[in-house]
């Protein structure tokens, strides 16, 4: 069973929008999928439960209330959507729960500033301090040919963490969230820039580079 958390202690980044399409990804590729929806305002879950019957099942776990423990054990996939504000022991205990780590980063100064402290935080964490968890790190709704994207673009770059992918800021996302669909699971003539966009964050998952050597 493979744990893939997105996760950033910066509200409002676009976390939830990413473990839902990661999650509809994966099972849309055959995989049995759970999604773990740790923050009380249950993004996650409103999604789930919005999802059609003639998509790929998902399973519902809401983690916010006793964390994994009710995680079906037949589960090849566990998407994490972890809370915000999580910092100190909170921030280690959910650690502990992932193999891979994606954290999604907006353009604008305050989320760049907030991600250079939470970064500093999350590599003091013992499992991946040891590499038993590995990070990386996407630009999420992003403009291009916008300055604050160049400098977003810039940070990331300097970062000292894998720099996956960049992500538009599209309304695609909000028409996939509202039907409990995933960007992939949308019609190709109308998603198909978006699928290119994810291109380089799903070959990252499914590469040895983003899971740690046992």
């Amino acid at each position: 069973m493979r744990h893939i958390m997105v996760l950033n202690a910066k509200g409002g980044c676009g976390k939830s929008t990413l473990a839902t399409n990661i999650a509809s990804y994966y099972a849309n590729e055959g995989a049995a999928v759970a999604l773990a929806d740790y923050d009380p305002q249950r993004s996650c879950l409103d999604w789930l439960a919005r999802r059609p019957e003639n998509r790929p099942a998902i399973a519902a776990v809401a983690a916010y209330e006793d964390g994994l423990r009710r995680a079906p054990r037949g589960a090849d996939i566990i998407v994490i959507d972890a809370p915000a504000r999580s910092h100190g022991k909170e921030l280690t205990d959910l650690v502990r729960h992932a193999e891979t780590i994606v954290i999604p980063v907006l353009p604008s100064t305050i989320d760049m500033q907030a991600t250079t402290t939470f970064i500093d935080e999350l590599k003091r964490v013992g499992k991946i301090a040891s590499q038993q968890a590995k990070i990386a790190t996407v630009a999420n709704r992003v403009r291009e040919n916008t300055l604050i994207y160049d400098d977003l673009d810039e940070f990331l770059t300097r970062l000292r963490v894998p720099y996956i992918a960049a992500l538009r800021d599209a309304q695609n996302y909000v028409r996939a969230y509202t039907r409990g669909l995933g960007i992939f699971e949308l019609p190709e003539y109308l998603a198909w820039p978006d699928w290119d966009e994810w291109e380089p964050l799903l070959s990252w998952l499914k590469s040895k580079r983003s899971q740690p050597t046992l």
